[in-house]
């Protein structure tokens, strides 16, 4: 059966993720004291403890939500269960090309605390901003974008109906107004202050660039499709120079998931939360979704798969 395995993003993270799958699983144990030797901080108590305002500081999000993500597929193959093509949202993108084998499990955690670093301090705080338009066509949304004053851009296209915009706060704010009044539903601010997948993550994706060049990446052993072009790439410098552009350009996750389903319409979302399913459901409408973050759900995973 081709299976393709999805990885949540910064957002899906939430105090207590993990600790089922790490209280079941000595391997999983064994991860999570890998991750804290390598950070040289306690990923398992800051999992599953917090507190949350520690939890959700981008530099730390983005490495323990990594391990968590990668605990769970950790659980998946050793039940047997293996992708046939990996994809992930934004910071999923590492979890996914660990999946792959493209980098190893301790250099994703050393660069993925670097990126929410750097991400954190390109922008000073209360700069910039995010925010979810609801309900506006691509289109009409990306026009209004580039007629208002200031930056402001899409972010993420993560499914019909549902854009992230990012840039300078007021920009941001102003462009919210014009989409309500060009007909979006809802413009939702997000409770960020990074600015991500837009031109103000440029300085931090210059500074990420030679600690990329540190890293070996490998060609992966499993498809994989990225964010910034939503196709498939198999080629070690291509890959690391699409993680740098991954920083300032948009998350191009609606076309990703409906290159996935030219493959396959069985998804599992590998990591914490239902983030993805949601909108996968929405791209796909004949998707079959499947989510592993505990035993329960990878139990309910294994029979739904076995039916």
């Amino acid at each position: 059966m081709n299976i393709a395995f999805v990885f949540p993003g910064q957002g899906s993270q939430w105090v207590g993720m993990g600790r089922d799958l790490y209280k079941s699983f000595p391997e999983v144990k064994l991860l999570f004291d890998e991750a804290s030797e390598i950070l040289d901080y306690n990923v398992a108590k800051l999992c599953f403890e917090g507190p949350k305002e520690e939890l959700n500081k981008t530099h730390i999000t983005q490495p323990c939500l990594l391990t968590a993500s990668i605990a769970a597929y950790q659980t998946l193959r050793m039940k047997g269960i293996t992708p046939s093509i990996v994809a992930g949202h934004s910071l999923g993108e590492y979890s996914a090309l660990v999946a792959a084998e493209s980098i190893t499990f301790k250099d994703a955690l050393i660069i993925a605390s670097l990126r929410g670093r750097l991400m954190q301090e390109a922008v000073p705080e209360g700069q910039g901003a995010m925010a979810a338009i609801l309900g506006l066509e691509r289109s009409k949304l990306e026009a209004l974008c580039a007629e208002t004053r200031g930056y402001v851009a899409p972010a993420n296209y993560n499914c019909p109906g549902q854009i992230v915009i990012s840039g300078e706060k007021e920009a941001v704010s102003e462009a919210c107004k014009k989409a309500l009044a060009a007909g979006a539903m809802k413009a939702i601010p997000l409770a960020v202050s990074v600015p991500s997948h837009s031109l103000m993550m440029k300085e931090a994706a210059e500074d990420f660039e030679p600690h990329l060049k540190d890293i070996e990446i490998k060609t992966p052993v499993i498809d994989f499709i990225n964010n910034a072009d939503a196709r498939l790439i198999t080629e070690p410098d291509e890959i690391r120079e699409s993680l740098i552009r991954q920083l300032y350009c948009p998350v191009l996750w609606e076309d990703s998931v409906r290159l996935m389903a030219k493959t396959t319409n069985v998804f599992i979302e590998v990591g914490p939360s239902r983030v993805l399913a949601g909108l996968i459901k929405r791209i796909v409408k004949e998707a079959v979704l499947h989510n592993v973050e505990s035993t329960e759900t990878l139990n309910k995973t294994l029979e739904n798969l076995s039916n």
